[in-house]
């Protein structure tokens, strides 16, 4: 059984859409982004310590106050539905669409339990935060170690942490939902734990590529989903996995937030 590229696990970069805030909210977002970085900063060293604690669960709760800490400062309204799905669900892989940074940090904040992300080798390369996000127990993955990455999200697993994947394999600023890959899909059925299919709506202009800040004060839409069961599927029915869970992500997301 060869495991599937690792590019299907990443969430690269794609072309955004333009975002034009008029002066004011223009001048809130600068002002959001440099503070922004400075809680990053602040928050970045006691998540480095504790990090070395519990395999990371220590951690979790720094983390979860540095993303409110940044939504709370750019404005960000988030509207989540279906958090009774989670409930009693134990660790679980959440699949979903990307359009912003923003994604990642409404994961942390508002998602119950402990969850944990696929990233890029690059990652840690930045000072302090990449070394954070390793120890803290997200999977940071080499694109040539397919194999290796996919024992490490189960190791992750086992530890008590849920995994969010971003299927679509970029990340998009169009507003719409593109095909996604298979990999949350293969890595359900190997660690024999259920698929959350979620949608998120509404990030897509708040802080795209290219952006030097962030454009405040936008309300998005977190849609969760039943969870898909993986017991007695096989690597083979991945494909089929991956698209029923693309299928409920298209269904839940919605251009108006």
């Amino acid at each position: 059984m060869n495991p599937p590229p690792t590019d299907q696990l990443l969430n690269h970069e794609a072309r955004p859409a333009a975002a034009r805030p008029g002066p004011l909210r223009a001048l809130w977002g600068a002002v959001a982004t440099v503070l922004s970085v400075l809680s990053t900063v602040i928050f970045s060293f006691p998540s480095a310590i504790a990090s070395f604690f519990d395999n990371g669960h220590a951690a979790t709760p720094i983390l979860r106050q540095w993303a409110g800490s940044i939504m709370r400062l750019c404005g960000v309204r988030v509207a989540i539905e279906g958090l009774e799905h989670l409930e009693g669900l134990g660790p679980y892989v959440m699949v979903s669409n990307h359009q912003s940074l923003f994604d990642i940090l409404a994961v942390i904040w508002k998602i119950p339990g402990e969850v944990r992300f696929v990233a890029k080798k690059e990652i840690l390369k930045l000072p302090v935060l990449g070394f954070i996000l390793h120890k803290s127990e997200n999977v940071v993955i080499d694109r040539e170690a397919g194999g290796r990455a996919i024992r490490r999200a189960i190791e992750v697993v086992r530890h008590g942490y849920s995994i969010c994947v971003f299927a679509e394999g970029h990340r998009y600023s169009d507003n719409q939902v593109h095909e996604f890959n298979d990999g949350a899909a293969w890595l359900a059925i190997l660690a024999k734990i259920p698929c959350v299919p979620m949608a998120i709506s509404g990030t897509s202009l708040m802080m795209p590529r290219g952006a030097r800040f962030v454009v405040p004060g936008r309300r998005m839409r977190i849609r969760i989903g039943a969870p898909i069961a993986t017991v007695g599927l096989k690597s083979a029915d991945r494909a089929a996995l991956t698209r029923q869970l693309e299928e409920r992500v298209r269904a839940a997301f919605t251009t108006e937030v």
